[in-house]
C-alpha cells in the first residue's frame, strides 16, 4: 500500500468517526435537516468547509498543492444538485453519511449506496448525450470566487468565516 492510499484510508476512517461522533448519521438528524428544523448536519458541513478552506489555501500558498478548479457548468450544477437533493430526501443519506451508516451496521444504507453506484454508472453511459445537452447549457470555465472577483482568497476567507460564525450564533439563538 502506497502512502497516498494509507493517508486516504486514515482520513476516511477519521471522517467516518467524526460523522458518527457528530451524530450526523442519525435518521432524525437527516430528517431534521430536510425540514430545516435541525441544523446539526449543516453545522458539521460548514465547520468542515471553514477548516478546509483555510487548510487548502495554506497548502496552495506554500506550493505544496496546485489548485485546479472544476469547470463551473450551470446545467451540471442545477441537474446534479436537484438529483443529489432528491436522493438525500428519499433515502435520508448523502454519500458520506450512507457509508458511515453502513459502518454503524445500518444495512438499509446499502440501498442508498446501490442507488449512487447505479446513478454514476447511468451517468457514465449517458455522458455523450449529457455532453451535448445538459452540460452545454452554460459553462463559465474553471473559475473560483477569488478569480471571479479579482481578489485574493485571503480576503474572501475572513468574510466567509464571519458569515458562517454569525449563522452558527443565529442557529443557536433559534435552537436549531
Amino acid at each position: 500500500m502506497i502512502i497516498e492510499q494509507l493517508l486516504g484510508l486514515i482520513t476516511g476512517v477519521a471522517f467516518g468517526f467524526l460523522l458518527q461522533k457528530g451524530r450526523v448519521l442519525r435518521f432524525d438528524k437527516q430528517v431534521g435537516a430536510m425540514l430545516l428544523r435541525d441544523m446539526t448536519i449543516f453545522k458539521f458541513m460548514l465547520s468542515a468547509i471553514l477548516v478546509g478552506m483555510v487548510g487548502i489555501q495554506l497548502l496552495a500558498s506554500a506550493g505544496i498543492i496546485a489548485l485546479s478548479h472544476k469547470a463551473m457548468n450551470l446545467g451540471a450544477v442545477l441537474v446534479g444538485g436537484a438529483l443529489f437533493g432528491c436522493g438525500w430526501a428519499v433515502m435520508g443519506f448523502c454519500p458520506g453519511t450512507s457509508i458511515g451508516a453502513l459502518g454503524e451496521g445500518r444495512w438499509h444504507a446499502v440501498f442508498a449506496i446501490a442507488g449512487m453506484v447505479a446513478g454514476a454508472a447511468l451517468y457514465a453511459e449517458l455522458y455523450p448525450l449529457f455532453k451535448s445537452t445538459v452540460l452545454a447549457w452554460k459553462d463559465f470555465g474553471k473559475i473560483g470566487m477569488a478569480e471571479a472577483l479579482g481578489i485574493s482568497p485571503w480576503l474572501i476567507i475572513p468574510v466567509f468565516w464571519a458569515g458562517i460564525i454569525w449563522l452558527f450564533v443565529w442557529f443557536e439563538h433559534k435552537n436549531l
